[in-house]
């Protein structure tokens, strides 16, 4: 679990990245975990756009991802969501 401090410090972080996957009508599925999940190990921090077709609400789909995922949820703005897990072997953000 993040706390306060650590959530505003990720925050900062993804301001400047761009979403790198997007959620639509298929909505959240086995497919899409596996590629978000390489992601994580990979950055550490991303973010995902849901779409307009999606038929999920943003935040349904931010807790279905970060359950899944095994993340955890910094941010759901609009409809960006911003995730973060710690990677294992390509660790580069050292949190507060």
């Amino acid at each position: 679990m993040l706390t306060g401090k650590q959530k505003r410090f990720l925050r900062a972080e993804a301001h400047h990245l761009n979403p790198i996957f997007q959620v639509g009508k298929g909505g959240v599925n086995d497919h899409l975990i596996r590629h978000i999940r390489e992601a994580l190990e990979a950055r550490e921090l991303i973010k995902v756009s849901v779409l307009n077709s999606c038929a999920s609400d943003q935040h349904e789909v931010a807790e279905q991802l970060s359950e899944r995922a095994g993340a955890e949820l910094v941010q759901v703005i609009g409809k960006t969501i911003v995730l973060y897990k710690e990677s294992k072997e390509n660790k580069t953000i050292e949190l507060p």
